[in-house]
């Protein structure tokens, strides 16, 4: 029987990288996009966790569907961690991903290859109505490159170069990075919390 995990957020990309992370669990990924009545959550919390969680919680009580949020983003070295929570919006409101590359790169253009140091975070929370909230988190460390590569993906993977690896995650492509990711991480975790969640509860 296919179960459905609502998914807190209208961005299609992460609704596809969900589904195909999850396409063997027979699990249907539906998103905001899908149930446009519901309401956007504002994330102003300090941290990952906190921006997850609400997003999670709001959303599976506004739904009355088990509820899955992320946030996540990106953490650099030379930065002090930014942009860190405001990594979507790094570049300002509505920012684009090329407007967020540019600033990135603009900010870096002083700091040479052993400096770039940097990894992808993300936080999943899994939210049940009137229930339970779990976290858990998944990282993926690598460094900034020095110009885009690659026209896959989203977001900063055009800059972002896994550890190991020499290209960017636009360049691996979804069936590398889905495997290394910080949210396939985060995600490998949260599998067996969604498995006893919709199959055994």
């Amino acid at each position: 029987m296919n179960k459905t995990v609502l998914l807190a957020t209208r961005n299609r990309h992460k609704q596809k990288e969900l589904q195909d992370m999850l396409a063997d669990l027979d699990i249907r990924v539906m998103s905001l996009a899908d149930v446009p009545a519901l309401p956007e959550v504002e994330e102003d919390g300090e941290t990952f966790a906190e921006n997850a969680a609400k997003k999670a919680r709001v959303t599976a009580e506004s739904s009355g569907e088990i509820c899955l949020a992320d946030d996540s983003g990106l953490v650099v070295d030379a930065l002090d961690g930014r942009p860190g929570v405001y990594s979507a919006r790094f570049a300002g409101p509505g920012a684009s991903d090329e407007e967020n590359n540019a600033l990135l790169l603009q900010m870096l253009r002083e700091v040479p290859e052993e400096k770039r140091g940097a990894r992808f975070v993300c936080v999943i929370a899994i939210a049940v109505p009137r229930g339970k909230l779990y976290l858990v988190e998944g990282t993926c460390p690598g460094k900034i490159g020095f110009v885009p590569g690659g026209a896959g993906g989203f977001g900063y993977d055009p800059l972002f170069i896994p550890q190991g690896y020499r290209q960017s995650f636009a360049e691996l492509g979804d069936g590398v990075k889905n495997t290394i990711s910080h949210r396939a991480r985060a995600l490998a975790r949260a599998r067996p919390l969604l498995q006893e969640l919709l199959y055994h509860l």
